[in-house]
């Protein structure tokens, strides 16, 4: 993780994803952190943004999140179709 930012009722947090799984994650896309299905705000390189409203802070983990702390990620599982479908055998 790398930042928490509030934004209005809820907070913005922004994540760098590991390089080989940078290119799964697009806006409006989704993603599994720590088993918590989010969508995914923006975009930039390797960073993304979500935002967690007060009550996933308060039912998950993310009410105990601070920036540097590593978090389980999993990707879209479209996301990994598509990817198999335009690989090049």
């Amino acid at each position: 993780m790398i930042s928490i930012t509030p934004e209005n009722e809820s907070k913005r947090y922004v994540f760098e994803t590991p390089a080989d799984l940078a290119c799964f994650v697009a806006p409006k896309g989704s993603v599994a952190l720590d088993g918590v299905s989010l969508t995914v705000n923006e975009v930039d390189g390797r960073h993304f943004g979500v935002n967690i409203i007060p009550h996933t802070q308060s039912v998950t983990t993310f009410g105990t999140y601070r920036p540097g702390d590593e978090v389980n990620m999993e990707i879209d599982m479209l996301a990994r179709y598509v990817a198999r479908l335009l690989q090049k055998d």
